[in-house]
């Protein structure tokens, strides 16, 4: 089966998931499969902080020269993944006893279990006669001496850091029950220059910061990039001749689609989940409504009607709700309503002290993530559809613009530090950090970046 890959001259386009072939791996030592009375290892990820697992990752074995590196690149790969995530611990390939060619013909899992390794990974890198990498790896429980999982990818050989995360969303998924989150990438917005007078580039790069590009040239300004259900487009907001204006960025072949040109300040356009429609808000004469566009016909509809400010909207995963922010009640509260506009209804609360603004539902519907103003700091959290649970994940002078990664686990927001009497410092950096508000870590891009939006998982 030959792989798919189209437009590959494109700078940032890489093979489609459809072009990784997947096969699974049967069990490969007769007896083992039978295992002991342990349960089953599992990392269950719905409680509080929980203790990382020790994960041996064995260096993905190979025999010609260029499978040999990109052998070692893949595991580096995977276990970097996994170690970011908060819920591996991956050992020191120093501590291993057994060595990884020794591994091909079956671990000694009473060597894995004297360095504490609960699970162990090895693999297997190898040209084919088509000219395509074949990627094996299987997935041990080493005290019950089971095989947990166990497959092999063939693609291109440029794909693989592609199937690096793959595998990584394997074993996470195999360990979890839950979908992983390594297959995707983060747009962004880049600043470089002085705070004054910033530079901002539409930037995209994978979620491990690899594979980074600029998409503008910074000739521009641009604001609020999303995503679309695809993964294959984003929207966002540019100035053009002081006007702000929507467009489409069509990354597979960096053309740009101007959607709207508003008379007013148009904010934040989002994706309807379904792709069809761009949800907005746009201001006039010192009021902000909500509209709709749809793509198809350029149709745009208001949802909303007052003499407040209304903005900042998202829809539900199932598209029925939306979940905005509005000043309606006297201060910045978050409200949600029908997809029509019909039935808002305020669903925070915080005794009139605290402002909320950039809610966003999370991609499994159970929570909004939200930016809190309170007290002169800035901070992130989440709460129910209703209102009900709020909990703080983060907080900083400036915390803003959470978005989700596509499992609905981990969080990815910007942090900006305060400038100095002289003007000077105002750093802007990505952070991500999990639901349980134990596992923050910056995400570390060339230049400051703000308002990062996650892919959902690459088709």
């Amino acid at each position: 089966m030959t792989p798919t890959v189209s437009r590959s001259t494109a700078a940032w386009l890489r093979p489609s998931r459809r072009g990784v072939v997947t096969s699974l791996l049967a069990l490969p030592f007769a007896g083992l499969a039978s295992g002991s009375a342990r349960a089953e290892l599992h990392i269950d990820i719905t409680r509080g902080k929980i203790e990382p697992v020790p994960i041996a990752i064995a260096t993905f074995t190979a025999t010609r020269p260029e499978e040999i590196k990109v052998g070692r690149d893949v595991t580096e790969v995977i276990s970097a993944n996994l170690e970011r995530s908060g819920l591996f611990k991956p050992l020191d390939p120093k501590s291993f006893i057994q060595t990884p060619e020794s591994l091909k013909v079956q671990p000694r899992f009473p060597d894995w279990r004297v360095i504490n390794a609960q699970a162990l990974v090895h693999g297997n890198v190898e040209s084919q006669a088509d000219g395509r990498l074949k990627v094996e790896f299987r997935l041990w429980d080493v005290f019950a001496e089971q095989q947990m999982t166990g497959l092999a990818y063939f693609t291109v050989p440029t794909n693989w850091r592609r199937v690096a995360h793959i595998v990584s969303d394997a074993i996470y998924k195999r360990m979890t029950g839950e979908d992983g989150y390594f297959d995707t990438r983060i747009v962004y917005i880049s600043e470089s220059g002085p705070k004054t007078n910033p530079t901002k580039r539409l930037a995209i790069m994978d979620q491990d910061g690899a594979n980074h590009r600029f998409l503008t040239d910074g000739k521009k300004l641009v604001l609020t990039p999303r995503f679309s259900p695809t993964a294959q487009e984003i929207t966002y907001l540019a100035y053009y001749n002081d006007q702000p204006r929507v467009y489409l960025f069509n990354i597979d072949t960096g053309q740009q689609e101007l959607v709207g040109d508003f008379p007013g300040m148009t904010f934040a356009p989002r994706f309807s989940p379904d792709g069809q429609r761009v949800i907005f808000s746009l201001s006039t004469e010192g009021k902000s409504e909500i509209y709709t566009m749809d793509l198809r016909t350029r149709q745009v509809s208001r949802l909303t009607t007052g003499n407040w400010i209304d903005t900042s909207p998202c829809y539900s995963p199932d598209s029925k709700r939306v979940v905005f922010n509005s000043d309606r009640s006297g201060t910045q509260q978050l409200y949600t309503m029908s997809s029509d506009g019909s039935n808002p209804q305020r669903i925070s609360f915080d005794e009139g002290r605290g402002r909320y603004g950039t809610p966003v539902w999370s991609p499994r519907g159970d929570l909004i993530a939200f930016t809190k103003i309170k007290d002169s700091t800035f901070a992130i959290g989440v709460m129910r559809p209703d209102g009900k649970g709020e909990r703080i994940l983060s907080e900083s002078f400036l915390d803003e613009g959470p978005t989700w990664a596509p499992n609905g686990r981990v969080l990815m927001f910007f942090r900006q530090q305060p400038t100095d009497d002289q003007g000077k410092g105002g750093s802007v950096k990505l952070y991500s950090i999990d639901l349980t508000g134990f596992n923050q870590r910056e995400v570390i891009t060339p230049l400051d970046a703000s308002d990062p939006a996650w892919s959902p998982l690459i088709p």
